[in-house]
This record gives C-alpha cells, structure tokens and sequence, in this order.
C-alpha cells in the first residue's frame, strides 16, 4: 500500500508557478498553430474541480508528434525566459521520453536516488498512433517499457537498496548502455505508428492501460482552469473513464499521491544548485 505522506513544501505557491508556464504554453501553441491538450489528472482536475487536484503537485499536457516535435525543433526562439523546453533532444542527461517545459530560475530535485536536477516543470508528453490489433499493441508497449525500465536502472542510485544482489543489476545496465542509448531506441518505437494515420493511440507514460481510441482526444476543446482557459480533450468523460473509472469519485487519502521533492527552491535558478549527492 502507497501512504500519503504530506509535502512540507506551500503547494499553492508551487501552483502557482505551475501556472505560469501553463499560460506560456498555451500562449505559444495558440501563436504557432499547434495541437495540445491537458492530460491525464490535469485534465481530471479540470473537470473535477475545475483546476489543481489539490494535493497535485506537478501538471501535464499531450501533444500529437507531429506537434510535439515542432514544439521541440523551435522551443529556443518561441519560450521566453525564464521558460525552457529540455527533452533527450535538448540534453543527452534527461531521463525520459518526453520533455518538461521548466522554470530556469527554479530548482527542483524530485528524488534523492535519482539522477535529475532542473527547474519548476510542467511535463509535456507526445502522443503516437497505435495497433488497432491488440495482440501486436500489448506486444509493442511491452518492449518500450523493458526500455524505460532499464533507462530508469541506468539513471538510479545503483546501491539504493544496499551493496547486496540488489546493486548488481543497475550496476549491469550502467556499465552497458548510456542513458541517451536506452531513451533513443524507447522514442524509436514510440513513433513506430504515425498519429494521424491510426484510429488508436497511446500515451505510453500509462503502459498499456494508455491505448485508446484516438477520439477520446479528439479536437482540442476549451476548458476552464484555475481561472483560465487552456485546450482540454473533446470526450472527456470517454477519456476520464477509460483511464480513472469513476472519476468524479475521490480517492481515498492513502492513495493521494505526491512527490515529496527532495529539494525545491523557488529563487535559485537550477543551473546554480551544487549537487552533493555522492552517487550523481
């Protein structure tokens, strides 16, 4: 059983600043003509409760590929700073398959036994086509997961759980493969199937569990947020249900979940942080 356990950080203040980079993205995607959407339990707090989960502690976005990757290719001349896109295109270091949008002139450190440092973010995920045949989609997802779990072993504390037979595998994986290797060959199946030439998709941040069919996004669709208004999914109950169930239903308090940064400081940008974890 996952505990709750509250942060000792001012969530309202991280909101805050969460929702600045929002309306950032927002404005330039409106400005160069690009498809996104609020996701997974962003767009479930919009609907919801009409902004923040109020124990969420970070926010998402999906864009089409197609999108996603003119968002990347331009993201220096089109965010104003402080704001920043970083993704596995941008540095050879970051540990996913997707990109955060970060405030540089924040630091936070989101885990102590993992290698990452960077600013206040918001995660910008990319959305690929996906098999209509279940037996080939199962298939394919499984592999990308294989690969992200090895890129996580390569990015982790290798003597987390001790010095024992725990250690050996991450110590394995480090020695073999780099970090950029593992998250390279995890975008190349990811874009295996095009976005706009397939009827299912997949957000693979939920595994298998993120196929679906590719209306429940559909046109992006304006939704009321914290005050503002940014671009949601068009099916939202469809696309909520398929992920959460009962939506509207609240978890109970043990399974409300939170980050707990390790390190999170507001005024010091994070390319200043001295970072004195042994293992990094």
């Amino acid at each position: 059983m996952t505990f709750f356990i509250m942060a000792d950080y001012d969530i309202h203040m991280l909101h805050e600043r969460i929702l600045r980079i929002m309306d950032v993205i927002h404005t330039v995607c409106e400005a160069h003509g690009l498809r996104y959407y609020l996701w997974a339990g962003t767009m479930l707090g919009a609907v919801r409760h009409g902004g923040f989960i109020p124990w969420d502690d970070d926010a998402d976005i999906a864009m089409p590929r197609h999108d996603y990757d003119l968002l990347v290719a331009n993201a220096e001349q089109w965010f104003p700073a402080p704001f920043e896109l970083t993704s596995i295109e941008k540095s050879t270091r970051f540990t996913g398959t997707y990109a955060k949008i970060v405030d540089a002139s924040t630091t936070i450190v989101e885990r102590y036994d993992f290698n990452s440092v960077g600013g206040i973010y918001v995660d910008l995920f990319p959305l690929d086509g996906m098999s209509s045949n279940p037996v080939c989609a199962r298939s394919h997802v499984t592999r990308y997961s294989v690969l992200r779990q090895m890129a996580y072993f390569c990015n982790r504390n290798p003597y987390k759980h001790g010095r024992g037979p725990s250690s050996w595998l991450p110590l394995l994986i480090q020695r073999c493969y780099s970090n950029y290797d593992l998250q390279s060959k995890a975008i190349s199946l990811m874009r295996h199937y095009d976005y706009d030439s397939h009827d299912m998709i997949c957000d693979y941040d939920f595994g298998c569990h993120g196929i679906m069919p590719k209306q429940y996004a559909g046109r992006p669709t304006p939704i009321g947020f914290e005050g503002h208004t940014f671009l949601g999914v068009e099916n939202a109950h469809d696309y909520l249900t398929h992920l959460y169930g009962d939506y509207m239903q609240l978890p109970p308090i043990e399974q409300r979940r939170q980050h707990n940064f390790y390190y999170l400081n507001y005024d010091l940008p994070f390319r200043q942080y001295v970072d004195e974890r042994k293992f990094v």
